[in-house]
């Protein structure tokens, strides 16, 4: 859970998107580093269950409620408006179905301030990272998106689809990146500030991450061929020039 073992005011927001996450919520808050440097914003996304009070229970710094579920991409926008508002220079991104180890945002923190970068990509496929809940399955999915997306961003990342991400927050005040766009409500939003983070001439750097899936709980991660597509048309769109 998150402490006070480095003083001062925290300088990292934790977004964490959930909904309908009372099962897992609090395991998530809990897994994280007892830090002082870091504090987690819930963004409540209309859940009917008691995701908000559990965050709440678990130590989150702030929740933000949704009245209605609106998507991840718009409750992650509201998080990071919420980072913003605190005036935190760092802004992390943790997703509420747990596919991400929350103790390796120390670790993180860390590389991306050693390497002077503006964006950390969290990747299971580096040396050192981890898809420990996949039970053998190679992942080819997520290594065949990776690769599109480093073909259409010119630069490659090994796992794009990743949803641990540590950013400085100024990049947030960039004209050229526009989160309120009515197309970056879903899952959208992620990888188009990725996208943006390459193209904008932001240092981006990868960082070897433990994954842990949504199976592990019986739902899974990204449903169909619908979601895949809101994940891979980001860059699609951007680069040919339809989006900005």
């Amino acid at each position: 859970m998150l402490g006070s073992a480095t003083s001062g005011s925290p300088i990292v927001a934790v977004i964490i998107p959930a909904w309908n996450a009372a099962g897992r919520i609090g395991r998530i808050l809990d897994r994280l580093p007892d830090d002082g440097r870091f504090e987690a914003i819930v963004v409540d996304d209309g859940s009917t269950d008691r995701t908000g009070d559990l965050a709440r229970e678990h130590g989150a710094a702030l929740v933000v409620r949704h009245g209605v579920r609106s998507g991840v991409g718009a409750a992650i926008r509201d998080g990071l408006a919420a980072g913003l508002a605190r005036k935190r220079p760092y802004v992390a991104l943790l997703s509420g179905d747990e596919p991400g180890d929350p103790a390796d945002l120390i670790a993180g923190l860390e590389a991306l301030q050693a390497a002077e970068a503006d964006y950390l990509q969290g990747s299971r496929w580096l040396p050192g990272g981890d898809d420990a809940d996949r039970a053998g399955k190679p992942g080819l999915a997520t290594r065949l998106y990776s690769l599109a997306f480093s073909g259409l961003a010119g630069r490659r990342v090994t796992d794009a689809t990743n949803g641990f991400r540590i950013f400085r927050s100024s990049m947030l005040h960039d004209q050229r990146i526009n989160l309120y766009q009515s197309w970056l409500t879903g899952y959208d939003l992620e990888p188009y500030v990725l996208y943006k983070a390459i193209r904008c001439g932001y240092r981006v750097i990868e960082y070897p991450v433990t994954a842990v899936h949504r199976a592990a709980s019986g739902r899974p991660t990204v449903r169909g061929m619908r979601d895949g597509w809101r994940l891979f048309r980001p860059a699609l769109l951007l680069r040919t020039g339809v989006k900005r």
